[in-house]
């Protein structure tokens, strides 16, 4: 376990690692670069600077000999040691005339000795200075001749500037030197640059690494894509900057470029755009796709403190969660038609209870064949007639709730509902056909008729429900007080109602619904008979 943990702590930190490394290579690499380059350019301007400091002694000295010729020995001698001892970038100055006799040295002790080395020929070659790499007494040097002439422009020797290779090369190691220290310190100093923006970039990124973030973002991409709801971000530019497979099949952003840019552009526009302006989410916006797919759209801010970054849409398929919806519809009935029939069973088996403690056992056996003979019956039209689910559980609820409230729960001869005939929500027809119901409950219990021993009778419920391709007629009849002639008009007003405060929404909204989905509901009432509610949709 442990060695796993190594290896993913490896991995995670790999980018960190090699980014450093790259890093490192480069400044050292470049420095390097830069400082043999800067060392090169130094050491030839170096060279070129001997010569012309050679150069420019020799000329310095051949001046001063026009001014010192006529001097004794000794003062010409000591003249020209003062003079040496002031040039500290030259190491030897040797004075020769046209008989190649030195006539000074800085080494004393050579004055007056012949000159036995390679002398330039002034007279062939035009220039006043000749620098060459020769070897002399004191070892490898670099030395420059100049040629003297006397007042009437005759040759009479030459001066020899000196400079020993063993000088050059300490100004050239100490260059190297210099170079070297100042790359070190160049890379060092790089390192702590580097250090330093390395950790403001990990505070930039909130305390993560680098690879964290690769691997939060691989992580991101495939939960992004694992689910499925569209998702759209985009930023404060109105650029898309994330659209998953999901978002891209249901906006047709698979066809090419300029297709996708038109409708991510449409999309933005008209949603996103608002929320990125208000700061506000908004939540389960209703869409219709080119394709005919129906959606419910959310609409959430980015934001980073008190700004707006961009926003993110969220795309759900409404078929899904009608879906969803209708599986919860079904199984609430379910729920509520097992509870209605608990209820109903215990009441029966009080019957039966009491039956057989009376002795009446032959009634007790056809009450329960009966019994079973009508459950048999109703649950079997039910499923026989009804090919949707929750429309099946919803009646099988409600005929145990009318059951449970003494009423006689009809189904009409011919009851045929078929799904693929018309195409309705399931929870809609859930809800128009369970208020309906409820009414007519409602409207029963209001009046009740009490048999010789204070049982409700006469109470009857007559649902029909029948389709056929485009068409749906369902009717809801009952014998309760009916509906008085001068309140027909307000049945489906908005809280209107004659069963006290806060009712008198289901028939309102049950029209609404109604309406909304195309279809019409219209009734038939008599005070004191009953009432029949008619709904119907026609569908082309």
């Amino acid at each position: 376990m442990n060695a796993i943990k190594d290896v993913k702590k490896g991995s995670l930190n790999t980018i960190r690692k090699e980014i450093q490394r790259t890093h490192l290579l480069l400044i050292v690499v470049i420095t390097i670069l830069l400082s043999v380059g800067g060392a090169y350019i130094n050491i030839n301007a170096n060279a070129v600077a001997v010569d012309q400091n050679l150069h420019n002694t020799a000329d310095l000295i051949s001046r001063l000999y026009c001014f010192t010729k006529n001097l004794s020995d000794d003062d010409f001698r000591a003249y020209f040691n003062s003079v040496c001892s002031e040039l500290p970038n030259v190491d030897v100055i040797s004075i020769v005339d046209s008989e190649n006799v030195r006539l000074y040295h800085t080494n004393n002790s050579l004055i007056g000795t012949k000159f036995d080395g390679t002398v330039p020929d002034f007279l062939a070659n035009e220039k006043k200075f000749h620098a060459v790499d020769e070897n002399g007494p004191s070892g490898p040097q670099r030395r420059t001749y100049a040629a003297l002439y006397d007042e009437k422009g005759a040759y009479c020797g030459f001066i020899m500037t000196i400079i020993l290779k063993t000088s050059i090369r300490t100004v050239t190691e100490r260059t190297i030197l210099l170079f070297i220290a100042v790359t070190i310190a160049a890379i060092l100093i790089e390192i702590v640059i580097s250090g330093t923006f390395s950790r403001r970039i990990k505070q930039k990124l909130l305390g993560y690494e680098p690879d964290t973030f690769s691997s939060m973002f691989t992580i991101r991409d495939n939960i992004l894509e694992s689910i499925h709801d569209g998702i759209i971000a985009v930023d404060n530019e109105k650029n898309v900057q994330f659209m998953n497979a999901v978002a891209k099949q249901i906006l047709n952003c698979e066809e090419n470029d300029k297709i996708n840019e038109i409708n991510e552009k449409v999309f933005v526009e008209k949603f996103l755009c608002s929320t990125m302006k208000t700061g506000q989410s908004t939540f389960g916006i209703q869409e219709k796709t080119n394709g005919g797919t129906e959606l419910l759209i959310d609409c959430i801010p980015v934001m980073k403190e008190a700004d707006i970054n961009g926003a993110v849409a969220i795309l759900h398929d409404r078929t899904e969660y009608t879906k969803l919806m209708e599986d919860l519809s079904g199984t609430k009935y379910l729920v509520d038609s097992m509870r209605a029939n608990n209820h109903d069973f215990t009441n029966k088996l009080h019957v039966i209870l009491g039956l057989i403690q009376i002795g009446e056992y032959d009634k007790a056996v056809s009450y329960i064949e009966n019994i079973s003979i009508i459950q048999r019956e109703t649950l079997s039209k039910v499923m026989h007639s009804v090919d949707n689910p929750s429309f099946a559980a919803l009646l099988i609820g409600k005929i145990a709730r009318a059951s449970e409230c003494n009423v006689k729960f009809i189904l009409k001869d011919g009851l045929h509902f078929k799904d693929s005939d018309i195409q309705l929500p399931s929870e809609a027809l859930v809800t128009i056909v369970g208020n309906l119901i409820d009414n007519a409950l409602d409207s029963m219990n209001m009046n009740i008729s009490l048999d010789s021993v204070g049982k409700a009778t006469g109470r009857e419920l007559v649902f029909g429900a029948f389709t056929k391709p485009g068409k749906l007629f369902i009717t809801v009849t009952d014998n309760g007080c009916g509906i008085p002639d001068d309140i027909k008009d307000r049945v489906f007003e908005n809280g209107f109602s004659t069963k006290g405060t806060g009712r008198g929404v289901g028939l309102y909204h049950t029209k609404q619904l109604i309406e909304s989905l195309g279809g019409s509901i219209s009734f038939e009432s008599q005070t004191g008979i009953g009432t029949c509610f008619i709904v119907s949709f026609k569908q082309q």
